[in-house]
């Protein structure tokens, strides 16, 4: 039977609209004040046709992290006794990783478990984790003669353990905005963390848990946020900030412990006091935060050269481990030569420019099996999907059959 309250034939419900593929990261959306507006002030704000749902900041942000992540891979085999490369080592990496975890946590604010978005989760972060997982166990074993790396899921080696950690925080990105005071709550798990040796090397949970709170920071963000942060005055004022930040960087070489900035360890695997664990998460969440915002600061909103490289960051970020490792396990690194500046700098820039090549649209559609699979065989089709595909041919049909009603006329 059908109902009489309900309209009937053209006037029903509408089905819920399509979702538009994406990888593990969903893709960053335009300012609210470019949202809607004519193609012709699109075209004068720099925008590309095919990149009209972009903002280019997110994207400028997103390529310059990552190249601030190659280099500073490249600078550990090198760094040796230089005070100073160790020093830019640690204001790197006090801020790089933090920036693009805020980022992908911005843009996991709309995650929820709908079955589309669990699908591009499944096939852009737990299909490349697999393969790379797997690819990069078997290169170590090979290239490094290390007969004992053994292929394991739950133990990620070197890059992979980004994949296993946005798995597990995009999967409690409900409780996050849940819950009344997820910051803090975040900041306590990651404290508890510091001290809890016990948590083992599984998933890398260790790393997960105290990077934790810079993803619930994403989380908790809002475009005015990133605004205020990319004012003028900010600007200037990060410059001393960052003057100063290199100035401890170099007092800190010979006194502080580097691996406090890869959060993967305990504190009594550091041989530290138990206290100085919580104390050190609430320290470098700090310092990390004002050098991320400083960062942000830096980047330009409008389209660059680079802009559209931001989409491929995630294919940077997995390959360039293999260049960067080949490299080590080669000896490529042991000349003399690049413990000079010189070396130094030509590393560096040899860096930026191999993870630049490895996020361009070429690289991307080879490794788009490993990266971006569809895998439609795997999953059942959405009843919406199949509502929506009807609906179309029905009116394709509909339309071919007034256009030859038209020309018999």
């Amino acid at each position: 039977m059908t109902n009489p309250l309900r309209p009937q034939g053209q006037n029903r419900s509408p089905l819920p609209p399509a979702q538009s593929s994406a990888n593990g990261v969903p893709s960053p959306r335009p300012p609210q004040n470019q949202r809607g507006a004519p193609a012709s002030h699109r075209a004068a704000a720099g925008a590309k046709p095919g990149d009209k749902q972009r903002d280019a900041f997110f994207d400028n942000a997103k390529y310059l992290a990552i190249v601030l992540v190659a280099v500073g891979h490249s600078w550990e085999p090198i760094k040796g006794d230089s005070r100073i490369l160790e020093g830019l080592y640690t204001v790197v990496y006090s801020f790089h990783m933090p920036a693009f975890i805020i980022i992908s946590g911005f843009f996991s604010r709309s995650f929820d478990m709908r079955a589309d978005r669990l699908k591009r989760l499944i096939t852009g972060v737990v299909v490349p984790y697999v393969v790379f997982e797997t690819a990069y166990s078997l290169f170590k074993r090979y290239l490094d003669h290390s007969p004992g790396q053994e292929i394991s899921l739950l133990d990620p080696w070197y890059l992979t353990w980004f994949l296993c950690a946005l798995f597990v925080w995009r999967m409690t990105t409900p409780i996050w905005k849940l819950v009344r005071w997820p910051l803090p709550l975040a900041l306590g798990i990651a404290m508890l963390a510091s001290v809890s040796p016990e948590i083992g090397d599984d998933l890398d949970l260790q790393r997960v848990l105290q990077f934790l709170p810079y993803f619930v920071v994403g989380l908790c963000m809002k475009p005015e946020h990133f605004r205020l942060v990319r004012r003028r005055s900010m600007r200037i004022a990060s410059v001393p900030v960052f003057a100063a930040a290199l100035a401890v960087g170099w007092w800190a070489v010979p006194r502080m412990n580097t691996s406090w900035f890869y959060h993967r360890d305990a504190v009594q695997e550091l041989a530290a006091p138990w206290w100085s664990g919580p104390v050190m998460v609430l320290a470098l969440f700090g310092c990390s935060m004002l050098l991320t915002a400083c960062f942000f600061s830096w980047v330009p909103g409008r389209r660059m050269w680079f802009t559209s490289l931001g989409a491929g960051t995630l294919y940077g970020y997995l390959l360039h481990g293999f260049l960067i490792k080949g490299a080590d396990f080669a000896g490529w690194f042991d000349h003399a030569w690049l413990q000079r500046p010189l070396g130094e700098i030509s590393v560096s820039v040899l860096a930026a420019a191999v993870v630049t090549v490895l996020c361009t649209a070429p690289v991307r559609r080879v490794f788009r099996f490993a990266m971006e699979p569809s895998m439609e065989w795997a999953f059942k089709r959405d009843a919406a999907e199949v509502a929506r595909g009807r609906e179309k041919n029905g009116k394709t049909t509909e339309s071919g059959a007034r256009e030859r009603e038209k020309v018999s006329a």
